[in-house]
């Protein structure tokens, strides 16, 4: 088990401290990628001896203040009305938490661009035609429109984390509060949300990271904009210029991984403090429902307005422009000359029959070494007693607070000289995956272990079994779904993934994230459309899949 313990830790090391050690170098080394070099402070004297670094920083965090603060206000919002009160349909808006596996981040910020550009946008037109307005009335190219669209985004994750605290708050004080003659305002303001606090604070400096480190929504909306955010810099100076700059580009990217770690901190912290506003007990209890009598259908209506922006009105706009011949808006002869021709070229070109190729290459290859590298470091962290086991989920979760772009430069910086010919193939992109998305892989096999008695594998060493032997036949079948459910929830993240794929894919390499994109800038919006289709299909099919096998799970 030492070795077996030995062997996981130097994997995790290596994955986790590699590129974050070249990252560092390649931010004080004077030459560029590939090219050995000396220590030198002039990258960061010359990235933040400039003013304009200063209006970058403060709008990287004007953007993720707004972004998190309307996340948390609208998924705070959905979670209460479907959680705590007797809405019609409440249960069918919790679908919401489900959103970010089944349609691509990049799809959404350009279904909104499609929607809401002051050139053609299909909202911008109608309110035009509507109100009788010269000029639209509304510029998603424009920090606001950053900051909604990530926000938009962002709210399932803080649903989630604000959810499960709703859910599991014990109703005896907000019953007390009720007796004693409170309201229910005065119970929400006084009883409800205090106890939220620290949910609530998690979920918006989690929601402030994810917001700080996107690519995504940058890329489709604040690049055409000239708004510079961190992520931007960084693209402008390893990929968007002549000559590059990777030793910039690393400075910035070391810049957004401090900021990510106090703020990864500070996460950490809040949901510590969760255990101190517990009011979970042994005895059983239903969360306490709020009759909002006939207010309650326009609370559905509410929640139904955030299920249509986040979900149903983006993928209706993809749809449509899927089906058109070019894109425009919609006339009554446009339902005349819709075209599937945009879905024959999914289907026959061939620099989508490799990116396709790719991704899902990607997605089981690496969805599989995933789990199984999950499922080693969860046995060793919950089942043995081996000194220093604590330090494996430490060592998982550093590249957790790693943005994309700071991972793929440091990936960069690491392999460029490797002895394995890794650099410019696809196996970079997979090990980015990998040591990315690996906590979440780690999370879902965490919570399936535990419930699983040690009798059972002690049964089995007894009649004279290994660990690799009982590991195989009783651990991994009693884990299967849960590691199933993992599997296909990394599997599909790893089928939409942008933000490190750009930096490190190359011709012959080329995933769908980039694909998108790309076909986006050369103004084929049909084909991105068609492209999201099949793509968000596919996530809601293996979605549907992992749905079901949670259902075996806790039956």
């Amino acid at each position: 088990m030492n070795l077996i313990f030995l062997g996981v830790a130097g994997i995790l090391a290596f994955l986790s401290l590699y590129p974050s050690f070249f990252l560092l170098y390649g931010s004080f080394t004077d030459t560029p990628l590939g090219v050995p070099g000396h220590f030198t402070l002039a990258n960061y004297v010359q990235a933040y001896s400039d003013p304009d670094a200063y209006r970058v920083i403060l709008t990287s965090f004007i953007f993720g203040i707004g972004a998190s603060g309307l996340s948390v206000v609208l998924a705070l919002t959905l979670a209460w009305i479907t959680i705590r009160t007797n809405a019609p349909f409440r249960r069918l808006f919790e679908l919401t938490a489900i959103i970010p596996n089944i349609m691509p981040p990049i799809l959404i910020s350009i279904s909104w661009v499609l929607l809401l550009n002051p050139s053609n946008g299909l909202i911008n037109a109608s309110l035009v035609w509507l109100l009788g307005l010269e000029r639209s009335p509304i510029n998603i190219y424009s920090l606001p429109g950053l900051i909604f669209v990530e926000g938009l985004i962002l709210s399932p994750l803080a649903f989630l984390i604000i959810g499960a605290a709703l859910k599991s708050m014990d109703p005896a004080m907000e019953e007390s509060a009720k007796t004693l003659g409170s309201n229910e305002f005065g119970v929400a303001t006084r009883i409800t949300f205090p106890l939220m606090k620290p949910a609530i604070l998690a979920a918006g400096t989690l929601n402030f990271v994810r917001a700080v480190e996107s690519f995504d929504t940058p890329a489709i909306i604040a690049l055409p904009a000239r708004i510079e955010v961190f992520t931007t810099k960084i693209w402008r100076e390893a990929l968007g210029s002549f000559p590059t700059n990777h030793n910039l580009a690393a400075t910035y990217a070391v810049g957004i991984l401090v900021i990510a770690l106090i703020f990864v901190y500070l996460y950490r912290r809040f949901t510590s403090q969760v255990e101190s506003f517990s009011t979970v007990t042994g005895k059983g209890f239903r969360p306490h429902e709020i009759d909002l009598g006939r207010w309650r259908y326009f609370a559905s209506a509410v929640a139904l307005l955030f299920l249509i922006m986040m979900v149903i009105l983006p993928f209706m706009v993809l749809l449509l422009v899927s089906l058109l011949p070019y894109y425009h808006v919609p006339t009554w002869e446009t339902w005349r000359n819709l075209t599937l021709s945009n879905y024959h070229y999914v289907v026959e070109n061939q620099r989508v029959y490799k990116a396709f190729g790719n991704s899902i290459f990607l997605a089981v290859v690496g969805a599989s070494l995933c789990m199984l590298l999950a499922a080693l470091t969860s046995y060793i962290t919950v089942r043995t007693k081996i000194a220093g086991r604590s330090l494996l989920e430490g060592l998982v979760f550093i590249p957790w607070a790693f943005p994309g772009t700071a991972l793929a430069l440091g990936l960069l910086w690491a392999y460029v000289d490797f002895p394995i010919p890794i650099y410019a193939t696809i196996w970079i992109i997979m090990i980015a995956y990998v040591t990315r998305f690996l906590p979440y892989g780690l999370r879902a096999v965490t919570s399936t272990i535990i419930q699983i008695h040690k009798e059972l594998e002690e049964a089995s060493i007894a009649c004279g079994a290994g660990f690799f032997a009982t590991f195989r036949r009783i651990l991994i079948p009693l884990m299967r779904p849960g590691v199933m459910a993992g599997w296909i929830i990394l599997a599909t993240i790893f089928m939409r993934e942008f933000s490190a794929s750009i930096f490190l894919y190359s011709p012959g390499s080329e995933p769908l994230g980039p694909l998108m994109y790309f076909l986006y800038l050369d103004g084929m919006r049909g084909r991105v459309g068609a492209l999201g289709i099949v793509i968000s299909l596919i996530c809601i099919i293996l979605i549907a899949i992992a749905q079901r096998l949670s259902r075996w799970e806790t039956t």
